[in-house]
């Protein structure tokens, strides 16, 4: 469903993203990891086709992000770290605005809506205020208008940052159904977070970048495997590459 091939992202001389490929299938749920600035949002900005790659190239659900670009943005649904809503609408009229830029069927938009409201749980406030909802109902709202289109893919960008327990339990449980559910209501989805622990319980497999490059892919039982934690293995990964980056540059390190 997704097939990223040599991505990378220069700014002048600054190297954001450098060669990443990888490839998620139907029905996986990836967690997507690196310390801050390592690269992780501008690939899925890439993805999602926000933002153009510099090289390489992408498809999502078959369609080139270059050549296919408003059918591949049609096969994702997108929540970004901070969810794109506008305060002043109510949680209905904002998620039907959504799927209409998003041509769904007028006559198949009203029954789109609901269904996203319900999914997210969403449909005992469908007709309040977004701006007087808790945090955990407004990243509730974000999600509903990811899938109210019924995308194949789902690219979610700290789905839980700043919640309480209580409200990332319900939307890890949330995003567990979205990647389980069956026809059109199963999602693949890259999942990028902070907490490992929340990776570690929703997410199958890891993909950690570090400084532009991809440094780990592979499944969290195998990463896991003799007692091993994933948080022993970020901390491992980000430090070999920092050492190595010093020693590069002439900063030496310790022998």
């Amino acid at each position: 469903m997704i097939e990223a091939r040599d991505l990378s992202k220069r700014y002048g001389e600054v190297v954001a993203v450098d060669g990443v490929s990888f490839s998620v299938d139907r029905g996986e749920v990836v967690g997507f990891l690196g310390p801050n600035g390592a690269g992780k949002t501008t690939t899925m900005r890439m993805l999602t086709g926000f933002l153009p790659p510099t090289d390489g190239s992408a498809e999502i659900a078959g369609h080139d992000i270059f050549d296919d670009a408003l059918a591949a943005r049609r096969a994702i649904g997108y929540l970004p770290e901070t969810p794109p809503l506008y305060p002043e609408m109510t949680v209905s009229s904002y998620v039907t605005f959504v799927a209409r830029i998003k041509d769904v069927p007028r006559r198949a938009r009203a029954e789109a809506v609901d269904r996203a409201l319900e999914r997210c749980a969403l449909a005992d406030v469908r007709s309040r205020v977004i701006g007087t909802l808790s945090k955990g109902f407004r990243q509730r709202v974000g999600l509903a208008q990811a899938i109210v289109h019924s995308p194949p893919v789902l690219i979610l960008d700290e789905p839980t940052v700043g919640l309480d327990p209580i409200q990332i339990g319900e939307i890890r449980g949330l995003i567990a159904e979205l990647a389980a559910g069956e026809g059109d209501d199963r999602h693949t989805i890259i999942l990028s977070s902070h907490i490992l622990a929340e990776v570690e319980a929703i997410c199958r497999r890891v993909i950690l970048i570090n400084e532009g490059r991809k440094t780990v892919d592979a499944s969290i039982d195998e990463l896991t495997r003799d007692g091993k934690t994933l948080e022993g293995l970020f901390a491992q990964e980000t430090a070999r590459d920092t050492v190595a980056a010093d020693s590069a540059a002439g900063g030496g390190g310790a022998s």
